[in-house]
């Protein structure tokens, strides 16, 4: 075969090139033998010294013309730089794509085709070299290698429709051809390298592997977050199969057990689960991941031990194995959003899952005990009067797990405790009070004006109320109770015209929120109006809480009792009737969900005979009388 060379090119004399190709072998060998160095520092200082090595020797080829005889061992030079500068990286970056192109460009110049092609960037570069390889037979092999560099960059950037026309070109595919991802890469079939061709840190067949695991596991776990179960089920598995390391197999296995438990396949998801404990020190996302199945089993003992296993794990720096020289399948993977199941959160993220856990199981004094830890852990080095809530991370802001954490005190009878919290929340809010429009809504949106503060406060002064009413405080009691319901009748619940509802409160809306706040603060009043002998002033608060929240069955049952209590027969008679009528109907699904501080102070009021009432009032009605 007679080669085109651009006029004036000269092939540099065989001994130029013996000498060139023997530095590559060299530093291949010196990355090789770093890699199996158990020194750190004298790894790290070998495969330095063999990446700046072959950035000396590709300055060098790629200095001089471009020349067929020389390209094998040029691209060559490019791939192991690109392979070894990705590894030490753990990641690609633009210097590798322009590395690619650079090689690309060379190419074409010996076949006198760098033209206008260059304007369509790499996906064009790769279309008119692939399309002359029937003239380039002895750079196939190399050509096949960078490709794979190519894929494995464009994967890690999504880059995912030029990488699919890639392979579909690498395969030789007419039009109409598949853009499954996994088959093309299935199909893709590397030419073998010759025997005597320049050494390599990875050959392009071990690569295509590492790209079908790669693309197998990104796909499995893209098709889990929107939903195709069956397809990420298959992803997964074939994910498995492949070239995985501990920890990626660590990884495959947690997202083939969430894939199960979604699906209805409890069992086996508990299998896939226990392997990957077994399988690596990572234990934070199998472990997040059983809490979640045994929270589905309705098995509480073992979701909150293995949240319990879940906060230990994620206070101790996991043990990471030393990454290959090599383009790996972790290289390809990419970061777990808070969608992904393999991203467990932080330390006092999972602290406040198990506290908020216990509270809503009737754990109290485990929950107490957490929750205490997790304002340790998250108050350790804060300056007191600098107290501002991030803006909108999922779950609660600060304001509300010293909410939870008093609510969690006085559940289990620690209310000089709770006293403590809510003190200490309120030191930190006060300064916030004269400047604030009073909003709800804007909770966690970062304004520097922090227009959040008074449903914090209010309800910060209904637990107060509740500790004081545990403590056997009347007076103190009335005293938070009115405080709280002063701050809650000035409080505007936003316009729906103003946006949408924030999701930080966990689905709840500004309207309803306020109205069970207010209606549990009244009910608490009154309650301890009774409590004192005080009927007319209880009727007129348990009156107002039925008008401020209409929905709330507590509220028209304390109500009930109350004039039952006066004599009012005809309005007790009246009210009957109509909680008779709502007992029958559907019981509709709330659409909302308040707060957990909120239900537990809700819980607090709940009539505990409120059945026995109304049985009560029915066997008391005369019968009506027959015409």
């Amino acid at each position: 075969m007679t080669h085109q060379t651009p006029v004036g090119t000269s092939v540099p004399p065989d001994n130029c090139l013996d000498l060139w190709r023997e530095k590559n072998d060299q530093l291949v060998r010196q990355a090789k033998v770093a890699q199996d160095s158990r020194l750190p520092l004298r790894r790290q200082q070998l495969a330095q010294d063999a990446l700046e090595g072959l950035r000396g020797l590709l300055h060098c080829l790629q200095g001089l013309p471009a020349a067929v005889p020389v390209l094998p061992l040029e691209l060559t030079v490019i791939c192991n730089f690109i392979t070894l500068r990705a590894s030490l990286a753990q990641g690609f970056t633009e210097d590798q794509a322009q590395d690619i192109q650079r090689g690309l460009e060379r190419v074409l110049e010996t076949q006198e085709q760098l033209g206008p092609r260059l304007d369509h960037g790499l996906t064009g570069l790769w279309n008119s070299i692939l399309h002359a390889s029937s003239t380039l037979l002895e750079l196939l092999p190399v050509l096949h290698h960078l490709a794979g560099l190519q894929v494995a960059l464009w994967l890690s950037t999504d880059c995912l429709g030029d990488l699919t026309l890639l392979l579909q070109n690498l395969n030789g595919s007419q039009s109409g051809a598949s853009e499954d991802l996994l088959i093309l890469l299935k199909t893709w079939s590397p030419p073998a390298k010759e025997s005597d061709a320049p050494l390599t840190l990875q050959d392009a067949r071990g690569l295509r592997d590492v790209l079908l695991t790669a693309a197998a596991f990104r796909q499995g776990l893209q098709e889990l977050i929107t939903g195709s179960l069956p397809r990420a089920l298959s992803s997964l598995h074939e994910a498995a199969s492949g070239l995985c390391s501990r920890p990626v197999l660590v990884q495959v296995y947690t997202a083939l057990g969430t894939c199960l438990r979604k699906m209805g396949n409890p069992q086996r998801a508990l299998l896939y689960l226990v392997a990957a404990l077994k399988g690596g020190s990572n234990w934070g996302p199998p472990l997040l991941e059983a809490s979640r199945l045994y929270r589905q089993l309705g098995n509480t003992v073992a979701e909150l031990e293995s949240l319990e296993l879940l906060v230990e794990a994620l206070s101790v720096t996991p043990s990471s194995e030393v990454p290959h020289l090599l383009i790996e399948v972790e290289l390809l993977l990419p970061r777990p959003d808070p969608a992904s199941p393999l991203h467990c959160g932080t330390q006092s993220q999972v602290k406040h899952l198990l506290a908020s856990r216990c509270l809503q199981k009737g754990r109290a004094e485990d929950a107490a005990e957490h929750y205490l830890d997790l304002l340790a852990l998250l108050l350790d080095g804060s300056e007191p009067k600098k107290f501002s809530p991030p803006p909108c991370p999922p779950g609660p802001c600060m304001p509300e797990v010293f909410l939870e954490a008093a609510a969690a005190l006085i559940q289990a009878g620690r209310a000089q405790d709770a006293l403590t919290v809510c003190e200490e929340l309120l030191s930190r809010t006060s300064s916030l009070l004269p400047k604030m429009p009073l909003l709800w809504e804007d909770a966690r949106e970062g304004t520097k004006e922090s227009p959040h503060c008074p449903p914090w406060v209010s309800a910060t002064y209904l637990l107060q109320g509740q500790a004081w009413v545990q403590l056997g405080a009347q007076k103190e009691a009335i005293s938070e109770f009115s405080r709280c319901l002063e701050l809650l009748f000035q409080a505007t619940p936003k316009d729906k015209e103003q946006g949408p509802a924030s999701n930080c409160e966990q689905g709840c809306s500004s309207n309803v929120a306020l109205q069970q706040l207010r209606a549990a603060a009244l009910i608490s009043r009154g309650l301890e109006w009774v409590a004192s002998g005080q009927d007319a002033k209880a009727l007129q608060d348990f009156l107002l809480s039925v008008q401020v929240c209409p929905g709330n069955r507590d509220a028209s049952f304390h109500l009930l009792q109350t004039l039952r209590r006066l004599n009012r027969r005809d309005e007790a008679t009246a009210l009957w009737r109509r909680l008779e009528a709502q007992t029958k109907l559907p019981q509709e699904n709330a659409t909302w969900s308040l707060p957990l501080y909120i239900e537990t102070c809700l819980s607090w009021i709940h009539p505990p005979d409120s059945e026995t009432l109304l049985g009560e009032f029915r066997t008391s009605l005369p019968e009506p009388c027959d015409l």
